[in-house]
């Protein structure tokens, strides 16, 4: 099972691998019936980035519509959300998506949250039809799964958006921003590189204006409990 997983890893991390193909991927490898990803929130909107089948697909519609479910709890909270039993949770916990999808035959349901540095990007949902409880090792999995869409999601979310390498100068400046980054955080330089990429592009300003807040100090990223954080001096 190791091995397969670890080609799973492979396919999602490998820039042809088409988004019809992510959740397939996923499901392949785990004990569920489809799985969803899907971007949440306000800084890339709420959309079904890929679906196994119908029923992902559909699980995913009634959360945006209704506003609740475990996508936004994962997305919220930036916590796994495992729930091995729908039937038994309390009725004040997702009332209306449950009532949804009471006759759609769902009986477990699990999201992962997607996340890369700071950003809150979506979720990963996993359904089955049966019962379902996830060890320690495949909810260990999935969320590595998750981790790898992140970043799969923020270069795609910030291909050609003013991608500042290209301006006089502001190689070096973006260079030495993504080796404080790696100092702050002890990411490679490829990830801090993204996160300097994924910052800019959250706020909408360029690489380079990025790059010269944190080699002036104005601006640094700290790991937490709650993940990476960044935070603006004046």
């Amino acid at each position: 099972m190791g091995d397969a997983f670890a080609a799973t890893e492979e396919i999602l991390e490998d820039p042809e691998t088409t988004d019809a193909a992510l959740s397939r991927s996923i499901q392949s490898v785990l004990p569920v019936t489809g799985v969803s990803v899907s971007t949440v929130g306000e800084l890339l909107g709420s959309e079904t980035i890929s679906a196994s089948d119908e029923l992902a697909e559909r699980i995913d519609m009634l959360q945006f519509d209704l506003g609740e479910g475990p996508c936004w709890d994962a997305h919220r909270t930036g916590q796994r959300i495992l729930v091995g039993d729908l039937a038994a949770l309390p009725a004040s916990r997702w009332p209306l998506f449950v009532e949804a999808i009471r006759a759609d035959g769902v009986h477990s349901i699990f999201a992962f949250p997607i996340v890369f540095g700071p950003f809150r990007l979506g979720a990963v949902d996993l359904y089955a039809t049966r019962p379902v409880t996830l060890d320690d090792e495949t909810t260990g999995r999935a969320q590595v799964f998750s981790d790898i869409i992140g970043r799969r999601i923020i270069r795609n979310a910030t291909h050609g958006a003013d991608d500042t390498t290209t301006r006089p100068f502001s190689r070096r400046t973006i260079h030495q921003a993504t080796g404080i980054v790696i100092a702050q955080l002890g990411l490679t330089a490829k990830d801090a590189y993204l996160l300097i990429q994924g910052h800019a592009f959250a706020q909408h300003r360029s690489m380079l204006e990025v790059s010269d807040d944190l080699l002036t100090g104005r601006l640094h990223f700290t790991r937490g409990s709650d993940g990476i954080a960044a935070r603006e001096r004046t």
